[in-house]
C-alpha cells in the first residue's frame, strides 16, 4: 500500500526535524487515506521532548472539532527521531491505537510513513510523489 505525498512537503517536515535536533518535532497530518495533503508543526509537550513526543492535545482536539465542522480530516500525525531510524520504536509501539491512522517518522534525511493496523502494530507504506496539477 502507498501513500502519496508532495515533495515540497516532505522536505518541509524533513528540514523542520533537522532543523530542530535536541527535540522530537511532531505536528498532525491531513488528507485521505491514500494521500497526505498537509502538516501542521504542533508543541511537544512530552515530559522529556529529546526522547518521546505527545502532540499538544488543546491543538489535537482543535484539528478535530475543525474537521467535524467540514475542515480537513486528520489522518495521523509526524514526528522525528533525532538519534534514531525512520521506524516505529517501542514507546512508538506502545502508543499506537491500531486506529489505521499514518504515523510518518523522520529521521536524518529520511522519512518513511506506517500505518497502525492493531493496538501496537504498523504496517509499511510506501511514500509516493503526489502527482502534480
Amino acid at each position: 500500500m502507498g501513500l502519496e505525498i508532495s515533495s515540497t512537503l516532505l522536505a518541509r517536515l524533513l528540514a523542520e526535524a533537522q532543523a530542530r535536533p535536541e527535540i522530537e518535532v511532531c505536528g498532525l497530518l491531513f488528507g485521505t487515506v491514500d494521500r497526505i495533503d498537509a502538516a501542521v508543526p504542533c508543541a511537544n509537550v512530552a515530559g522529556d521532548p529529546a526522547r518521546t513526543f505527545e502532540i499538544d492535545p488543546a491543538a489535537l482536539f482543535a484539528a478535530h472539532k475543525h474537521a467535524r465542522s467540514g475542515g480537513p480530516v486528520v489522518i495521523g500525525h509526524y514526528h522525528s527521531h533525532p538519534t534514531g531510524r525512520a521506524e516505529p520504536s517501542a514507546t512508538d509501539a506502545a502508543s499506537a491505537m491500531g486506529d489505521g491512522a499514518v504515523w510518518l517518522i523522520l529521521a536524518g534525511r529520511e522519512a518513511r510513513a506506517w500505518r497502525t493496523v492493531k493496538v501496537g502494530a504498523f504496517e509499511a507504506l510506501a511514500l509516493m510523489p503526489a502527482p502534480s496539477f
